[in-house]
């Protein structure tokens, strides 16, 4: 599923005495299977933006295609694209509302009018995708961890079987185990399904060990489109706006403002093990 944005413009409480210009002009094309991230300090627009992209939020003015079609048109079907463009919130735990986790995974696939066959082989595949095993299944979900909570929301969107994954913060409060366990159950999703995924993330590590592409927002624009290398290297702008870079940036920065000759275009910390390496042979 292509997604194209063009001149895409909102402002919140248009024509009160609150009106707020919460993204300006945005340009963007994302193509079917990428990884991508956002990031943004708070209030920069992302959250807004990824609102968007399966119609909860209607632009004040601009475009919104979906393979090729303005999804603002009149007679656009908003209900088969929030079953193709899964959005799991900030905290999760508060989409969850049944009266155990296999019912509320069904939830959804419920909705498309899909037969209980169907729903069930659903909901078993989408919570074995997120590692939760039938123990799980008539519990209440209110009686979970943090990060079994997370696994049920996003296994509730799986269910839909979305070509889209937009997850806002999803690690949010949890601990490293549980926040490496969500992010590594995402990267293999997106590996083998191919699905789109836009990850929001206030973890510039988080970022840099997953993606392919960054998104930086600021002050409801884009203000860089790129690689994650290329975006880090302008890890002074980033400052600037309130964010940074993957530490491993600014160790080879300074390794490299010492006379390294290292490469400072790395951001995992194995990269940059192995760029340390390599500098130390030459």
């Amino acid at each position: 599923m292509s997604i194209k944005i063009e001149h895409l413009n909102y402002v919140y409480s248009e024509g009160t005495a609150f009106e707020k210009e919460a993204l300006q002009d945005i340009n963007l094309e994302i193509p079917d299977g990428q990884f991508i991230g956002m990031i943004g300090h708070t209030g920069s627009g992302k959250s807004t933006l990824i609102q968007h992209l399966n119609g909860l939020i209607r632009a004040t003015s601009g475009k919104l295609l979906v393979n090729g079609n303005n999804i603002y048109e009149e007679g656009y079907d908003m209900k088969a694209l929030r079953s193709k463009v899964g959005l799991v919130f900030q905290y999760p735990e508060h989409q969850l509302f049944e009266i155990d986790v296999f019912t509320d995974v069904c939830f959804g696939p419920k909705n498309l009018g899909l037969s209980k066959e169907e729903i069930k082989q659903r909901a078993e595949e989408a919570l074995k995708t997120v590692g939760l095993s039938e123990k799980y299944y008539k519990k209440s979900p209110f009686e979970l961890s943090g990060g079994q909570k997370r696994r049920v929301a996003i296994a509730g969107i799986l269910a839909m079987q979305p070509e889209v994954l937009i997850l806002d913060e999803p690690t949010a409060g949890l601990d490293p185990k549980g926040r490496d366990e969500i992010l590594d159950q995402v990267a293999r999703l997106h590996e083998e399904r191919k699905i789109t995924v836009i990850l929001v993330s206030h973890s510039m590590e988080d970022v840099a060990n997953y993606v392919e592409r960054i998104i930086v927002m600021n002050k409801g624009q884009v203000m860089f489109d790129d690689i994650p290398s290329e975006v880090f290297s302008h890890y002074k702008e980033l400052e600037a706006v309130g964010l940074a870079a993957p530490q491993v940036t600014y160790v080879t920065q300074t390794l490299k403002q010492q006379g390294w000759d290292i490469d400072t275009s790395v951001t995992t910390v194995e990269a940059a093990k192995e760029a340390v390496l390599e500098a130390l042979r030459r």
